[in-house]
């Protein structure tokens, strides 16, 4: 047995004392007396010893996890600034790296340059060979810019099939350099499974100063690239202060078009197709003229880009459509025209990618009582040859309506006989191109002859445009051409004159 003057009792306290303060790796001293005092003590280091352990463990388990998820958040902050298609840096990541660059600027460093770029055909590639296929097509987009600019250089894919680089400390020689590098790495076709695919891009180019913000340096570099569209695409453009006012220009003409589609400001222009064997007056052409209270007169080659940018070319044919169609039953009920007449409207290829194009296109012609056979849609040759599954259904949709179909610009971009055999089109418009050196050039009648061979062989007909003089129609009607457009027969004009010039014909068409 033990006594309370057990120096032992002491000794006990004093290590339980520690052990609650935490010194885990605090022992006892076990005396040689190995009495049941020893066996407590004993215990207690025991205790002592499994605290100790547990207590390792758990720190081992707590560092485990705090390393997890130190991980974890570097992980989710690397997924918050790249782009989870590409692995490029996303525009939050472009914006924190523009933003160091443009204050390094603001200490005395050189500045910073940024190049923004759009891919010229890439809406293209994603309607005719599939999101799939798009995906991959981006994502060697990037690689090719990436393998054309430094390992300093910020590459980042801002969505869609816009991409930047930012190049900090380097000079506008340099970075207009590397910007032609990326334009030569993007003009050589992307290689895929069964699939070639071009895309080339258009491409804007700023330097930044200090004070300036990220924003604003997008901001001069997005017009850039628009500046780079408008002037002929697959090209690099620099910033130029001009450039603001254009773009503010064409914003405000973007707000102009919206009220005048809701307005009357537009106004259709018609342009006869004649017979060319008797002269008779077979169709028109409806053209559409914008008449803009400030600006005066604006032709279609200047709104028209404009409106497809905006999203707003769908709109304009649906008015053009309804105003022709209107227009050419105010003629038919006034005994103008008969039912072997066309209205001849161009329609955009977006409205082939729209399935209730269809319907629109059947509740304007039933809603006036107007037969199909009567309007005539026109599409430009490239848009035609280049479109995919859902244009082809809706180009044999129209069809089977009753619609007629005509390519437009012939000549101008494949012309190839091979896809004319296989497209649902009745006519073929040949470009005015092909017979303005009738008379000048001595192999032109033979080539003009052949076209009009060619286009028959495929069991079409052609209707030639950019007729502007005598010889040029007596050419055309002694080789066997049926129907001829151009301003030797008319230029366009209001309806009010084509009626009065349909009234002067109407006694040809009418038996005594």
């Amino acid at each position: 047995m033990f006594t309370d003057g057990d120096p032992r009792l002491g000794q006990l306290l004093d290590g339980i004392v520690r052990l609650a303060a935490g010194e885990l790796d605090s022992r006892i001293e076990v005396s040689p007396a190995r009495d049941e005092l020893d066996a407590v003590i004993m215990g207690t280091n025991l205790l002592a010893e499994d605290l100790q352990i547990m207590y390792q463990e758990l720190e081992q388990r707590v560092e485990s996890r705090t390393r997890l998820l130190h991980e974890a958040h570097r992980e989710m902050q690397k997924m918050a600034l790249t782009d989870s298609l590409t692995g490029l840096a996303n525009r939050s990541a472009l914006v924190s790296a523009v933003n160091e660059a443009l204050t390094e600027t603001a200490a005395g460093g050189p500045p910073p340059a940024l190049i923004l770029l759009d891919l010229d055909a890439f809406k293209g590639v994603n309607d005719s060979l599939g999101h799939a296929v798009g995906d991959l097509v981006l994502n060697a987009v990037g690689n090719r810019i990436r393998s054309s600019v430094r390992d300093t250089d910020t590459v980042a894919r801002l969505g869609g099939d816009e991409f930047a680089v930012l190049m900090p400390a380097t000079t506008m020689a340099r970075a207009a350099t590397v910007g032609k590098r990326i334009l030569a790495s993007l003009d050589a076709p992307i290689e895929l499974d069964h699939e070639a695919v071009r895309c080339g891009a258009s491409v804007g180019l700023c330097v930044g100063d200090s004070g300036q913000s990220a924003e604003q340096l997008l901001m001069e570099a997005d017009v850039a690239m628009y500046a780079s569209k408008a002037d002929g695409r697959n090209r690099l453009k620099m910033f130029e202060p001009t450039m603001l006012h254009a773009r503010q220009l064409r914003s405000q003409l973007v707000d102009d078009l919206r009220a005048a589609i809701s307005g009357s400001e537009l106004v259709l222009h018609y342009q006869p197709v004649v017979e060319l064997a008797t002269g008779r007056v077979e169709g028109v052409e409806a053209l559409l003229r914008w008449d803009h209270p400030v600006r005066g007169r604006v032709m279609p080659d200047e709104f028209i880009p404009v409106a497809e940018d905006a999203g707003l070319i769908s709109e304009l044919g649906g008015w053009v459509l309804r105003t022709a169609v209107g227009q050419l039953l105010q003629w038919r009920n006034a005994a103008l025209v008969g039912d072997d007449f066309s209205m001849r409207i161009n329609i955009s290829p977006s409205d082939l990618q729209r399935l209730e194009f269809i319907e629109e296109v059947r509740d304007v012609l039933n809603g006036a009582g107007i037969s199909p056979e009567m309007l005539v849609l026109e599409l430009t040759e490239g848009a035609i040859v280049r479109g995919n599954e859902l244009d082809r259904y809706s180009l044999n949709s129209l069809r089977k309506l009753g619609v007629g179909l005509e390519i437009d610009d012939f000549g101008t971009g494949y012309s190839s006989i091979s896809y004319l055999r296989r497209l649902p089109v009745d006519k073929v418009k040949v470009d005015r191109s092909l017979l303005k050196d009738l008379g000048t050039d001595p192999a032109q009648p033979a080539l003009i002859a052949a076209i009009l061979q060619l286009i028959r062989a495929c069991g079409l007909e052609a209707v030639w445009e950019g007729v502007e003089t005598a010889e040029q129609a007596e050419h055309l009607r002694n080789i066997g051409c049926v129907s001829a457009q151009g301003y030797f027969f008319g230029r366009p004009s209001p309806a009010e004159e084509l009626a009065g010039l349909l009234d002067r014909q109407r006694p040809a068409q009418e038996p005594g």
